[in-house]
């Protein structure tokens, strides 16, 4: 018999309620991958959770690209009202993804190189959480429709066992989350980009495009 769909918002929903039956805030390191994706969820942690945010990213290519999308993010928090988050960024390595992406370079994007990806990214910063000392971990990533929520949680959930962190597990994009993250980065005027980050959706995104203008044409 097939088992059905796990409804992540609702566990997550769940989570939070007995957060705050507890009363008080824990602390989390919250993965980002970009500023329009953050605003949605500060906007639904930062009541409950004390935050950390952690900009681990070593698949956003050129070095230029990564460093505008951090101060675009260092830019938003004191824009939310958030000054006292603080922000945590490892040293840009890029190799660190290209590692990991070694013969997995031709599949598309949404593949097992995404996979990879995400648990790069993901038991980077639950590390960082087990070392600091960090009581919840989650990722930003599972607020847009163009990753897969299933995968984050699954990897998510075996790293923070493997740590001995709380996985907070989420599908931010349920509940008209990637739209409010639409909204709040017409709001705070954030640079949406129109590629993942690597190289590969780079590669990706510049042939929709040439395909829609040769359509126009």
């Amino acid at each position: 018999m097939q088992q059905g769909k796990v409804n992540y918002k609702k566990l997550m929903d769940n989570e939070i309620e007995r957060v705050r039956q507890a009363g008080r805030k824990p602390t989390l390191l919250l993965h980002a991958c970009c500023a329009p994706c953050s605003s949605a969820v500060l906007e639904v942690l930062r009541q409950d959770f004390d935050i950390t945010v952690f900009f681990y990213n070593p698949n956003i290519e050129p070095e230029s690209e990564f460093l505008f999308r951090l101060e675009e993010l260092q830019r938003l928090l004191p824009e939310m009202g958030l000054e006292s988050v603080d922000v945590v960024a490892p040293p840009y390595d890029a190799g660190e993804f290209r590692e990991i992406a070694v013969g997995l370079e031709a599949l598309p994007e949404g593949g097992e190189r995404c996979k990879r990806c995400y648990r790069l990214r993901l038991e980077k910063t639950i590390s960082y959480a087990k070392e600091q000392g960090f009581e919840y971990v989650t990722t930003t990533l599972s607020v847009s429709p163009y990753k897969n929520a299933v995968w984050l949680n699954e990897i998510g959930r075996e790293l923070g066992e493997k740590y001995g962190v709380s996985y907070l597990v989420s599908d931010f994009k349920k509940g008209e989350g990637y739209k409010r993250s639409c909204l709040l980065s017409k709001e705070y005027n954030l640079y949406r980009q129109d590629y993942c980050g690597c190289r590969y959706s780079k590669a990706a995104s510049e042939v929709q495009k040439s395909e829609k203008l040769v359509e126009k044409m």
